[in-house]
């Protein structure tokens, strides 16, 4: 069975080892960081609990929700109910900055550094840091995009006054940091006013988020003009040293992130993979009953038979891939160079090596398409 390689140690034995995936970053001559909602979640970004109760009690009371996402699906009866909650919803993930400056740090350790950002994120964080925008891709949209839900375009539309406009509507106040304010007696609409609900300016039809839920998503010329800019990126920095920073992802869309960097690490001639998690069990759990039975991971990692090793297929092939595993909430390496779990490999023999390289953020997905 698995090896239990990864144990914990305490913060004096991991600073050694601290140091070394610090070392690889800084000798890196590129960086690509793809992000998923484990980030946001570590930078305060929770869609239940206190937060959760702060901004929706009231919602919360009447239909007995316990998270944002539970209120998002919820199929309220009337336009202006469903606009009062989404409205607050993106306002406190959007417009609102995370609570903790995880994002900022990160922008500290790769200011100086020729990097990229892929994210399946939707809340806007990575800019909001000081990240160039002319080096984001937000695959999955925007809390920030309004589209038609047709769509009978592919076009979006920016909405911070609209959501302003709901907000304050309800009795809330908005302060310069952009926090929202309950009134003095605490009451609150559950309702916004007819004329604030969003039509497409061209159909008539109500407008929607622009997340990609469905088919229905919109890729606009912004969205197709950063996938090209990633694309470029990848093509000039094939044949350099470069470090793929996977922050955060899980198992929702590990086509986009999780699937790529590994693929590329192991058929690039100098790259390495490094991954930040809180913790591994849900994946392991996945792994054990064969979710990549057939080779998921293309180039040069296949991937056959049980995580023991066993095959049923021929067997699994050799690689090589340079790689570190860090088991940490993502808040606790950059603020206090703290890590949990630390491990590095060059070569993986067989199929158990491979439980080295995987990894669950032990998060319910807080933004859509992580």
């Amino acid at each position: 069975m698995f090896s239990r390689i990864l144990t914990r140690k305490s913060t004096k034995d991991c600073s050694g080892q601290t140091d070394k995936l610090k070392k690889a970053l800084q000798e890196a001559d590129a960086v690509v960081i793809g992000a998923g909602s484990g980030l946001s979640t570590s930078a305060g970004f929770t869609y239940s609990g206190e937060r959760f109760s702060a901004y929706f009690s009231d919602f919360a009371a009447k239909y007995a929700f316990q998270d944002m996402y539970s209120g998002g699906f919820y199929p309220y009866k009337t336009f202006e109910e469903y606009w009062a909650y989404w409205s607050r919803y993106i306002w406190i993930n959007r417009y609102q900055d995370a609570p903790k400056p995880v994002y900022e740090d990160l922008l500290r350790l790769v200011k100086d550094k020729d990097c990229f950002v892929l994210t399946t994120n939707v809340d806007h964080c990575f800019q909001k840091a000081g990240f160039d925008k002319k080096r984001l891709f937000y695959t999955q949209g925007d809390y920030g995009l309004f589209q038609c839900s047709g769509p009978c375009c592919q076009e979006t539309y920016e909405n911070e006054e609209m959501v302003r406009r709901m907000v304050e509507s309800q009795g809330f106040e908005i302060g310069a940091d952009h926090r929202l304010t309950c009134p003095e007696n605490g009451t609150l609409k559950m309702s916004v006013p007819e004329k604030l609900v969003p039509y497409c300016p061209h159909c008539g039809r109500p407008m929607s988020m622009n997340l990609r839920c469905d088919d229905t998503f919109v890729e606009d010329e912004g969205w197709h003009q950063a996938s090209d800019r990633y694309s470029e990126f990848l093509r000039r920095h094939r044949n350099v040293k470069t470090m793929f920073l996977d922050l955060g992802t899980g198992m929702n869309t590990p086509v986009i992130i999780k699937f790529p960097f590994w693929r590329m690490t192991a058929e690039w001639p100098d790259a390495m993979y490094a991954r930040i998690v809180r913790r591994q069990g849900t994946f392991l759990r996945l792994f054990r009953q064969r979710l990549f039975r057939v080779g998921l991971v293309t180039g040069n990692i296949r991937i056959f038979g049980d995580i023991d090793g066993s095959s049923r297929n021929g067997g699994g092939r050799s690689v090589r891939l340079p790689f570190f595993l860090v088991e940490t909430d993502f808040v606790h390496f950059v603020q206090q160079e703290h890590l949990v779990y630390f491990h590095h490999r060059t070569a993986f023999p067989d199929i158990k090596g491979a439980g080295d390289i995987v990894g669950d953020d032990g998060h319910r997905p807080d933004n859509v398409g992580d």
